[in-house]
């Protein structure tokens, strides 16, 4: 018989081994996703410390699209860039979270690069 995949264990699976290869430093943080049903998160963390730097999320006030869509993903973008060079953070590495780079991720992803933010 053909047992059902779990999406969410596989998505942790892959994660799991994504982060055993890129950690993030003070010089170089870690820029990580979740997206839930509803809302997208991001935040840029120091491992080394176990610190997060920057955050934001389509529940922050400065977001108008309050979905898990591609709009939502580019404003968070833009935005989770202006925090992080307000911060002086310039160079981050992508932490995609396990999800395809496809989609809302990639919007994500190209709007932070749009916005200043290198990797």
């Amino acid at each position: 018989m053909i047992s059902k995949t779990n999406r969410k264990v596989e998505r942790e699976r892959r994660h799991a081994r994504v982060r055993t290869k890129i950690s993030g430093t003070a010089d170089c943080p870690r820029l990580c996703v979740y997206r839930s049903n509803s809302n997208l998160y991001v935040q840029v963390v120091d491992d080394v410390a176990a610190k997060t730097l920057v955050s934001a999320s389509t529940l922050d006030k400065e977001v108008k699209t309050k979905h898990s869509n591609k709009e939502a993903a580019k404003e968070l973008g833009e935005l989770i860039a202006k925090r992080a060079t307000a911060k002086n953070i310039k160079k981050v590495v992508f932490d995609r979270g396990g999800y395809i780079y496809h989609g809302v991720v990639k919007e994500l992803a190209e709007a932070a690069r749009n916005g200043g933010l290198e990797f």
